[in-house]
């Protein structure tokens, strides 16, 4: 990791994701290190998502109690608990955490929820830069399917774009002490 900057930026054009834009009532993008250039997509984001801080923690479980008042789904937790499975066992359709492994491809990884309110889809991108490093574009895209998706959205959209920015930072402040030590 040679540049720790965090950055927003669009949805990369090369994404898969990128179709979906027209139509998505949410999006965003943040660029950050590739904390690993050599290992594939899904190892990386096992990494990231097991290191997620424990107010992320504590935040999703009062997510969760309130959203089950209004019927909405109990999610768990961020980080995926692979029971010690490696990342090439995992196969489209496999759950990872609060999202279901829905593509992967050598260069972008697509993670997603679905259900009859909304569908969230993540994408972990790897970018070549120009000095032949890589860096990782971290995108959401939301489409909502009816009222309730929109309500949701509406309280947890600005949230995100909030909370997204300090966990990655602090998620990379942490391998960043790791490789140190």
């Amino acid at each position: 990791m040679k540049s720790w900057t965090l950055s927003k930026i669009a949805v990369p054009a090369q994404s898969v994701l990128a179709p979906s834009l027209a139509t998505a009532d949410f999006a965003d993008c943040y660029l950050l290190p590739d904390p690993d250039p050599g290992r594939d997509l899904l190892s990386i984001w096992l990494q990231l998502s097991g290191r997620t801080p424990a107010w992320m923690g504590a935040l999703m479980r009062l997510r969760n109690r309130v959203v089950r008042l209004v019927g909405l789904k109990d999610l768990g937790g961020l980080a995926a608990q692979t029971g010690g499975k490696p990342a090439e066992h995992f196969r489209i359709g496999d759950r990872l955490g609060i999202f279901t492994l829905e593509e992967r491809w050598p260069g972008e990884l697509v993670l997603g929820d679905r259900d009859k309110h909304l569908h969230v889809r993540l994408s972990l991108l790897r970018l070549t830069q120009p000095d032949g490093g890589s860096r990782l574009a971290l995108s959401t895209v939301v489409h909502e399917y009816n009222r309730l998706g929109w309500l949701y959205m509406a309280v947890v959209g600005p949230v995100h774009s909030l909370i997204v920015p300090l966990m990655l930072r602090q998620v990379m402040r942490q391998l960043r002490r790791e490789r140190r030590a």
